[in-house]
């Protein structure tokens, strides 16, 4: 298990827009994997409507590929990408760029299954009109739904 952060009771947690300005960052990050993966499934999908014999393709006949295969893919790999920061280095891009840092009550990286948990419920509190996120102000311990579903807390974090 990776080594605990040092004064654990001294990182005080962070605040609703700290956390909200590193989901915006980490927004775009998702959006760029969204559109590539979408773009590259797209591009290699086949195209039954596409004669081999057809010489000209015009934007209005053009079809995209969507669906629950897509949306399962698109699912599982913003979780790997979360689940990889969160459990490697306590953080995403988004979260390092606003000196965050998400870990279980020791002061250790999160496990998978806590990251699984986090991310599950980051959709329903923010389809809630972010309630999962607004609770935060007026829990003593600033914590969202995510953070009491998986047993985890954001912290400040000014540690590289």
């Amino acid at each position: 298990m990776p080594a605990a952060t040092p004064n654990l009771e001294e990182l005080p947690p962070a605040g609703l827009l700290r956390r909200l300005m590193a989901m915006i960052y980490d927004g775009l990050l998702v959006l760029a994997i969204v559109l590539t993966t979408t773009g590259l499934a797209n591009l290699f999908a086949p195209r039954p409507e596409l004669a081999p014999d057809a010489t000209t393709a015009s934007l209005e006949g053009m079809q995209t590929v969507t669906g629950p295969l897509l949306s399962s893919a698109l699912f599982i790999e913003i979780f790997v990408f979360f689940a990889f920061f969160w459990v490697r280095y306590g953080r995403t891009l988004g979260m390092q760029a606003w000196r965050l840092r998400v870990q279980d009550a020791e002061g250790h990286n999160i496990t998978l299954l806590a990251a699984l948990k986090r991310y599950l419920v980051a959709y329903p509190s923010l389809l809630a009109f972010g309630l999962g996120y607004w609770v935060m102000l007026l829990d003593p311990m600033k914590r969202s739904w995510s953070d009491r579903a998986s047993g985890t807390r954001v912290v400040l974090h000014h540690t590289p």
